[in-house]
């Protein structure tokens, strides 16, 4: 279920009723399909940051205009106050809320089960966030924890509902953001709602541990391993998602830590490449990480699911969309902050169809994350009325690391411009510069 408000949605079938008919919404409808027209950008995720327009570098006007979104609860002030207390150079809050519920989950799960062992953590995890004494910080969410009373978080992007039995999140918030001159303006972000609150779940934990004293448990200290994109394709994401983890684990240990002692982080690179986050989980399991934050990419979790399985360790990503991952064979030991874009694809085309296009191309990174999304999308688009001539879906190799040759989009783009769309989304990361400069490129004029 989409949650919008009901003019929203009025427009959005009035809109998708005049496409069916012909005509556009919000456009001129004189124009012919064979001619050039102006072309809309759209962006989702790794492509929605101020960090984003520092890829195009002297072509960064390129972005203006560009309207897109990407899963994001209105964040409080505070909030954002103590992450740049973190880091005083943080320029987006792309994931940050997500990043810190994760870590805080994480902590709360061990307490609860009285253990840093990862299989007793992950029976927890789902019944943290639900049926339990409302709590929001950690200091007192942990002295519940402590007390084995059960408890049900509520952070900074897990608001309103808890987590559904796949260990993920039952209702999500999506902002709808727009590039102003060569940066977001957030004058013009709006939030939207999407999921249902009915399928969070409803099963009970195991019986919560109660911590005696001050005494340490056996097992602590609890570890966490990074498996965050410090390098490569999503590195753009890289500040906001290490940020919002550090403040997490610098306030679950002002807090007292867990079991009695301060939780470590054992730092790690996802590199945006499975071979270098496959050595990064490697290094975690061999230096005793029980749970590990990431990986930023959802291909790049597919990658390491296995070995991490195969460890008995827990993946929880603080940024995957993927919806494929709500069914991926994890034995329980995988979850995610992050909504599956089974929810994002709605937002999406909402954003693309207010604003009346005749023909739409979606492109899309060729791996689950991009390919999913990009489904999603259509998918809603054609719900909303929309033919399937209407609307072109290509698909680029990303760059398989920092030394391979750029993205070359030129023959993608001339299919753009000779299909004649007047709106292009682009699903993808930092690498998707090379999209938009292509388009440019090619004669493609883009609308501001």
């Amino acid at each position: 279920m989409f949650l919008s408000p009901g003019s929203r949605v009025a427009a959005l079938a009035a809109c998708g009723a005049l496409l069916l008919a012909g005509a556009g919404c919000g456009t001129d409808n004189s124009e012919e399909a064979t001619t050039t027209p102006q072309v809309r950008l759209y962006g989702s995720d790794g492509n929605m940051t101020n960090a984003y327009a520092a890829e195009f570098k002297e072509r960064s006007d390129l972005l203006d205009g560009m309207k897109g979104t990407t899963p994001l609860t209105p964040l409080p002030d505070a909030f954002k106050n103590r992450l740049r207390a973190i880091n005083p150079k943080l320029g987006d809050y792309l994931y940050s809320a997500e990043s810190y519920d994760a870590v805080m989950i994480s902590a709360l799960a061990a307490q609860l089960a009285g253990s840093t062992e990862p299989a007793a953590i992950a029976k927890q995890i789902v019944g943290v966030t639900n049926n339990g004494e409302r709590c929001e910080k950690a200091a007192d969410c942990l002295r519940l924890a402590r007390d084995g009373r059960d408890i049900e978080y509520r952070g900074v992007s897990l608001n309103r509902a808890g987590f559904t039995d796949a260990g993920e999140p039952a209702t999500a918030s999506y902002a709808t953001l727009t590039f102003g001159e060569e940066k977001l303006d957030d004058g013009k972000t709006e939030f939207v709602g999407a999921g249902d609150e009915s399928a969070a779940s409803t099963k009970n934990p195991p019986r919560p541990h109660r911590q005696r004293g001050a005494a340490k448990a056996p097992s602590a200290p609890l570890v966490l391993g990074g498996l965050l994109p410090r390098t490569g394709d999503l590195a753009i994401a890289y500040p906001p998602l290490a940020a919002g983890a550090a403040l997490a684990i610098k306030e679950i240990n002002a807090a007292g830590g867990v079991l009695g002692e301060d939780v470590v982080w054992v730092d790690g690179d996802d590199g945006t490449n499975p071979a270098v986050a496959k050595a990064t989980v490697a290094k975690h399991i061999s230096e005793g990480v029980h749970v590990i934050i990431g990986a930023g990419a959802s291909g790049i979790s597919r990658a390491v699911l296995p070995d991490v399985v195969a460890a008995g360790l827990v993946l929880f990503s603080p940024s995957n969309t993927d919806a494929g991952l709500t069914s991926v064979e994890d034995k329980g030991l995988y979850f995610r902050t992050a909504p599956p874009d089974s929810l994002q694809g709605r937002a999406l085309a909402d954003v693309i169809l207010r604003d009346g296009p005749h023909r739409i191309a979606l492109v899309a990174r060729k791996d689950s994350y991009g390919e999913g999304l990009q489904e999603n999308v259509r998918a809603e688009l054609e719900r909303a009325g929309i033919d399937g001539d209407r609307v072109k879906l290509l698909t680029y190799e990303p760059p398989a690391d920092a030394k391979a040759p750029p993205l070359d989009f030129t023959a993608g783009a001339r299919e753009i411009k000779q299909y004649g769309a007047d709106a292009v989304l682009v699903i993808g990361f930092g690498e998707s510069a090379q999209v938009i400069r292509a388009l440019a490129d090619s004669g493609v004029q883009i609308r501001h």
